[in-house]
C-alpha cells in the first residue's frame, strides 16, 4: 500500500495533501522520515508505525473507539446549543473517508447533552447497525441520580413495567437496583427517545443527572477521563458481542 494512501485512509486529508506531507518530511515510517509518498508499506503488518508531525498514528482499517462522554456536549454534527462530541476527537478520526456517507467516525446511539459516560463511535457502517439494532437487545447500564428517595414500589414498577405516552406496550427495565436512596443502577436492552428520564419520571420521581458506564459486557474505564477517548481493541469489541 502506498504512504499517500494509508495517510488519505487514516483521515490527514486530501490525496494531494497526504503527498505533501510526505514530501516535507512530516511524515515517518518505523521511526525514519520518508519523503517519497509512493513508498510501498505493509500497513497490515504488527510491527508497522507511523507518525506524522511527531505523533504516532496507528493504522486502522476500520475505526472503533469509546468516548467518556462529558456534560454540555451533542451527539450530533451539527449541534444547537451546545459543542459537538465530535470536537473532542482530533481531526484525523472526524475527516476519515467514507463513500457515499459522511465523513469520519459516527457515534454509535446517542445520549444527551446533559448526560455522561460511555460512548461508542466507529466508520464501520455494519457495526454501527448491528449494535443499534432492537434485535440484538445489548444491555445498557445507566447510574442515575434521583430528586426523591427512591422506594420497592418504584424499583417493582421499572421492573415489571411501565407504560410511556408514545407506545401502549409496557417497557421493563432488564434489571434495576438502588445502591442507594437516591441512587439507582438501570439496565436497559431497548433505546426508546429519552428513555431512563421518562421511564423514571412514569414512576413518580425525577432524574437528576445520568451516566452511562456499561455497555454489553464492556465498563467505561476508570482511568478514562471526561472528554477523553481511547481506541477498542480486539477484546473490547469481543464483550460487545451477545
Amino acid at each position: 500500500m502506498r504512504l499517500d494512501d494509508v495517510l488519505f485512509s487514516q483521515g490527514f486529508g486530501t490525496r494531494r495533501l497526504c503527498a505533501g506531507l510526505i514530501e516535507q518530511g512530516y511524515v515517518a515510517v518505523a521511526g525514519q522520515p520518508c519523503t517519497d509518498p509512493a513508498a510501498e508499506v505493509d500497513a497490515l503488518d504488527a510491527a508497522f508505525a507511523f507518525s506524522v508531525q511527531g505523533e504516532r498514528w496507528p493504522y486502522r482499517a476500520r475505526a472503533y473507539l469509546m468516548l467518556h462522554k462529558p456534560t454540555g456536549h451533542e451527539c450530533s454534527h451539527r449541534p444547537g446549543a451546545w459543542p459537538s462530541v465530535y470536537t473532542l476527537l482530533p481531526p484525523p478520526l472526524r475527516q476519515r473517508p467514507a463513500p457515499g456517507k459522511v465523513a469520519g467516525v459516527q457515534a454509535v446511539g446517542r445520549l444527551d447533552q446533559d448526560t455522561t459516560g460511555l460512548l461508542l463511535l466507529s466508520d464501520d457502517g455494519t457495526f454501527i447497525h448491528r449494535m443499534n439494532s432492537p434485535r440484538r437487545h445489548v444491555p445498557k447500564v445507566y447510574e442515575v441520580t434521583t430528586r426523591h428517595p427512591l422506594d420497592d414500589r418504584q424499583l417493582a414498577r421499572l421492573r415489571e413495567g411501565v407504560v410511556l405516552d408514545d407506545d401502549p406496550k409496557p417497557v421493563r427495565a432488564a434489571a434495576c437496583e438502588a445502591p442507594a436512596e437516591r441512587h439507582l443502577v438501570l439496565t436497559l436492552t431497548e433505546g426508546k427517545y429519552h428513555q431512563v428520564k421518562r421511564m423514571v419520571a412514569a414512576v413518580g420521581n425525577r432524574v437528576e443527572a445520568l451516566h452511562r458506564s456499561r455497555i454489553g459486557g464492556l465498563y467505561l474505564p476508570a482511568d478514562l477521563a471526561s472528554g477523553q477517548w481511547r481506541w477498542l481493541e480486539a477484546a473490547d469489541l469481543a464483550l460487545l458481542a451477545p
